[in-house]
């Protein structure tokens, strides 16, 4: 069978088995939109691009510790943004150091060369870490919604729909709409304050 035809579990069943074939299939099956959560989430090209090799390494190396439940690509997924936080925490330090000691990283002077004094400079660590984190107990909280009312908010929030335009997209009441809406706000804010709550 043609790698291209073959499943992601099969493909991982191959890398296991140490099959180049299979990785470079899943490779170029997830490489890219891989390497745009990495860009979305560190808006750094350069670090996207080193944090997406390094995620389909660890795919190479520990093949064997995704179970089969659920997709690849969101299992993979989590291992790029388990990289990224580790990346931006790593970067947070670095920052933090004197700057005696930040000016003895061997990277340091090449990262600094590198920033165009009339570009956009990126959000600062803290606040990618923070953004990053508050992301992810968004996605926790969006995944225990019913599909209905995750579409609903979906569609009023991340695709700036008014009721009437999710009414027609749904094929549904605008009363349906706004019923869903409300019940989906108050859960996604019951969860919120229950896990604010859990990290005092």
């Amino acid at each position: 069978m043609s790698e291209e035809l073959r499943s992601d579990g099969e493909l991982m069943a191959g890398i296991c088995a140490r099959d180049a074939s299979a990785f470079e299939a899943l490779f170029a099956r997830h490489h890219e939109p891989i390497r745009a959560h990495l860009l979305r989430t560190l808006r750094d090209a350069a670090a996207a691009d080193d944090l997406a090799q390094e995620v389909f390494l660890r795919i190479w190396t520990h093949a064997g510790q995704w179970s089969g439940a659920g997709s690849f690509r969101a299992w993979a997924t989590r291992i790029a943004t388990n990289l990224a936080l580790n990346h931006v925490r790593t970067v947070r330090r670095r920052r933090e150091l004197p700057l005696e000691d930040a000016a003895e990283d061997e990277d340091w002077e090449e990262r600094e060369a590198g920033r165009s004094a009339g570009s956009p400079r990126p959000p600062g660590p803290e606040q990618a870490v923070e953004e990053l984190e508050w992301r992810e107990r968004l996605q926790r909280s969006l995944r225990r919604l019913s599909d209905e009312h995750r579409a609903v908010i979906r569609l009023a929030h991340g695709a700036e729909l008014d009721v009437r335009e999710i009414a027609e997209r749904l094929g549904i009441p605008a009363g349906t709409v706004r019923s869903r809406l409300h019940y989906a706000r108050k859960q996604l804010a019951r969860e919120w304050d229950e896990e604010e709550e859990e990290t005092r």
